[in-house]
């Protein structure tokens, strides 16, 4: 049974985010033939309406006015309330964004419809959409039917690959003028300030050299680094270095940390336990370096070298290097 589905694509400075982009892809699998329809809200997302077309919307409707340009829990709730109740779509897919896993629930509650969690997997079964969410730290993974009119889920960055963008795919382009009564909004931003952060973007990486237990201290991650520079891509981590203190949390990739869904994956030192492999099932090529021949990691592997990463990763970027001139 075919459905008709709402992606919300979140916009940052008037383009669109990563994951709204990405969460258009497993909405097509939820139509099931029917449409999708991407919602922009904010001031000034032109450019972002046109990204969700090319990236796969079917249409746009897009709430652009001054009030929505700076976010706030009520204004942002409000006009995706007043969306589904126009447009009465099936379902309603939002990244997990802090923006997104802030108003989503909101908006949920507001139309007395369930949302689901961290999603990282969609499906159909017997007509009804199936909701894939890690539970309990990750350790087990849980699927979940909706059974409200409207179903809302807050889909996970990195989950999901993006489709090849056709800029010259048409759509339509809905322009819906919204606002929040003054009385309804609780809650009023009156300054933004800029966290100046330690950060790191693996989610729209397309290299990650990304390391284990087996990296041995905080100093030898330089050692990644390099040939993550080497090849202009990222380094991550699993969760035992960032537990023993060698590196940040913000790089940490598995279900407790983010998925990521790079065109080359490179795991260093890392066993392959199932928390850290479900966060990157969504990568292109994965080769692992690992001295233990018998490690999990190599059965998920496209290539794997059996030995010490602090000798086999200098020599891959001195060959890195070497072809790049």
């Amino acid at each position: 049974m075919s459905k008709n589905i709402f992606v919300y694509v979140e916009a940052a400075e008037g383009k669109a985010k990563n994951v709204g982009l990405e969460i258009l892809t497993p909405a097509r699998v939820a139509a099931d033939g029917g449409e999708v329809t991407a919602v922009v809200i904010g001031n000034g997302v032109e450019e972002a309406a046109k990204q969700a077309i090319a990236f796969g919307a079917d249409k746009v409707i897009a709430v652009d006015d001054a009030q929505y340009a700076t976010y706030n829990t009520d204004t942002y709730a409000n006009a995706l309330v007043e969306l589904v109740k126009k447009y009465n779509p099936n379902a309603v897919f939002v990244g997990a964004t802090p923006d997104g896993k802030d108003f989503a629930p909101v908006a949920a509650a507001k139309l007395g419809s369930g949302c689901v969690a961290n999603v990282t997997g969609v499906a159909v079964e017997d007509g009804k959409i199936v909701y894939t969410s890690p539970v309990y730290a990750g350790a087990i993974l849980n699927d979940a039917v909706c059974e409200s009119d409207v179903e809302f889920a807050v889909l996970r960055s990195g989950a999901f690959k993006k489709a090849e963008p056709d800029e010259a795919k048409a759509g339509e382009i809905i322009a819906e003028p919204i606002t929040c009564a003054a009385d309804a909004i609780r809650a009023k931003v009156v300054d933004v300030v800029k966290e100046i952060s330690e950060t790191v973007n693996l989610e729209e990486a397309d290299v990650i050299v990304a390391g284990g237990r087996g990296v041995g201290s905080a100093e030898n991650f330089a050692i990644l680094k390099e040939l993550a520079d080497a090849l202009g891509g990222v380094i991550g981590a699993t969760r035992a270095p960032i537990e023993a203190g060698w590196i940040s949390r913000a790089y940490q990739i598995g279900q407790s940390g983010k998925s990521v869904a790079p065109k080359l994956y490179i795991a260093c030192g890392i066993s392959g336990a199932t928390q850290h492999v479900a966060g990157i099932t969504g990568a292109d090529y994965i080769v692992a370096i690992n001295k233990d021949e018998d490690a999990s990691i190599f059965d998920i592997a496209n290539v794997g070298i059996v030995g010490n990463l602090l000798e086999v990763v200098p020599v891959l970027t001195a060959e890195v290097k070497k072809l790049k001139g």
